[in-house]
């Protein structure tokens, strides 16, 4: 049982982290280049150029694969030394990396749920779960912590990071309440959990400051990237049923 969990959860991660890592690198990484030249732009030394000098070149510094994750922290906490991926071969590297790495435990964790629960992987049961964890990891915390861009302004990322995780587990507890629990208590016990972390609220920035980045690049990079996560969560939950299946018709 223990080999089939990882197995499954392992050949589902693989083939769906690739695929979406080719998809961010299409739709959302030109984004955060693009707005990589705001946030250089607006932070570099006042010196003698010319007026038509464009903006610096961008540095790598920033890649957001999942939204609501708060990783990255675009106030003024940067240290200008830490180590980065280079532009090119070794950004894109570390990137699918990351992003493969997150779907295979995002995998692991979407299998072992339906084991515990009983509830037999099918590839419709595993997207009906898959369609959870999009709620609970990536749409429920973008609700409050709206994914972010090189430049722009945020809450300390301690705070963030408290609330994303918090959200998370709100979220999937409400769920589970709601559609498992059957009863009327249940269910609106499931509704005031999922809406807790949002009626609380997320933490913002002290004072008011102004980015950069344009609002129209601001929210188009929100919309991809929940965009992206959720075709990552429809390919976890189709591979996972599909390989629980496999890899059961092997050893039967």
């Amino acid at each position: 049982m223990i080999t089939r969990l990882l197995s499954a959860a392992l050949l589902a991660g693989l083939v769906a982290g690739l695929a979406t890592s080719a998809i961010q690198h299409a739709v959302t990484v030109p984004v955060i280049q693009a707005a990589e030249t705001y946030e250089q732009s607006a932070t570099a030394p006042a010196m003698p150029a010319p007026a038509a000098t464009a903006p610096a070149a961008t540095t790598g510094h920033h890649d957001h694969a999942m939204t609501g994750v708060a990783d990255h922290d675009h106030g003024h906490e940067h240290d200008p030394n830490a180590w980065a991926p280079a532009n090119g071969f070794e950004r894109i590297l570390f990137t699918t990396i990351a992003t493969v790495a997150a779907s295979v435990g995002f995998a692991l964790v979407l299998l072992a749920g339906m084991i515990a629960a009983n509830d037999q992987p099918t590839p419709r049961r595993a997207l009906a779960w898959a369609a959870g964890g999009f709620a609970a990891f990536s749409l429920a915390p973008a609700m409050g912590l709206s994914p972010e861009l090189p430049g722009m302004e945020a809450a300390p990322i301690l705070a963030r990071q408290l609330w994303w995780a918090a959200t998370v587990a709100a979220t999937a507890g409400g769920l589970w309440l709601a559609i498992r629990g059957g009863k009327p208590m249940a269910i609106l016990g499931g509704i005031i959990l999922i809406a807790l972390p949002h009626l609380i609220g997320a933490p913002t920035i002290a004072v008011t400051a102004t980015s950069g980045v344009p609002a129209e690049l601001a929210s188009r990079f929100a919309a991809s990237v929940l965009g992206v996560a959720a075709i990552m969560w429809a390919l976890i939950g189709a591979g996972v049923g599909y390989a629980w299946q496999r890899l059961e018709k092997s050893v039967a």
